[in-house]
């Protein structure tokens, strides 16, 4: 059964504006495709994330050096690794993605720097440089920012968010990737039509999600 991951990066429930765009677009989606099995991460439940400090740092440099983990070590490996395959083992993805001080919320940040490790999610080649290992996933990505919006001046603030989780699905390999915005949510003269407008482009990209999902439930 062809499975997403929805990744839920909003604290907020009911009034996040993201994450009810990430389940107008799921909604859909089963309505297309009902075989489609979705797990919903809420990065900001308790205890959704382990701690990655110092005892994980020295376990993924002692893979880097070959060298024996302690105890402790291998086990906040583990618990990394658990994370990573809940991540590499779905077969497409939903993020939704608040804009906070202009960027991402540092527990959408901690996830990512969980999942990133050498020879899980990417490869290094001293001669090509970098490549992503999770080539052939799909994901739509759902970003809101209360007041900056693309073409605002300076003062109504800046976007690392988008750019930098552009860039992040590339370096783990998933180039097949849409990005759908909802800005500005609060500086809006018509928020609503602006919501609209979202929630048809995310209608909009349901059949290719669906056919992209398809052969694996062939």
């Amino acid at each position: 059964m062809p499975s997403i991951l929805h990744v839920n990066a909003s604290p907020r429930d009911a009034q996040s504006r993201s994450l009810a765009l990430a389940e107008t677009f799921l909604r859909a989606l089963a309505e297309h495709a009902p075989a489609v099995e979705v797990t919903t991460l809420n990065l900001f439940e308790r205890g959704a994330l382990p701690e990655f400090g110092t005892a994980a740092a020295h376990a993924k440099m002692a893979t880097f050096t070959g060298s024996e983990q302690t105890e402790e070590q291998r086990a906040a490996w583990a618990d990394a690794r658990a994370v990573f395959e809940q991540f590499a083992n779905a077969d497409g993805y939903v993020f939704n993605i608040p804009m906070w001080n202009a960027g991402v919320p540092y527990v959408l940040k901690q996830w990512i720097d969980i999942v990133t490790q050498p020879g899980w999610s990417f490869g290094f080649d001293p001669e090509i440089g970098y490549s992503g290992l999770l080539a052939g996933k799909k994901a739509v990505a759902i970003h809101t920012s209360g007041v900056f919006a693309p073409g605002v001046p300076a003062a109504f603030g800046s976007d690392f968010s988008v750019p930098f989780f552009e860039d992040w699905l590339r370096f783990v390999g998933v180039t097949d990737a849409d990005h759908v915005r909802f800005a500005p949510t609060v500086l809006n003269q018509d928020p609503e039509e602006t919501r609209r407008a979202a929630e048809r482009r995310l209608h909009a990209l349901v059949p290719d999600f669906g056919a992209h999902l398809a052969p694996l439930n062939a």
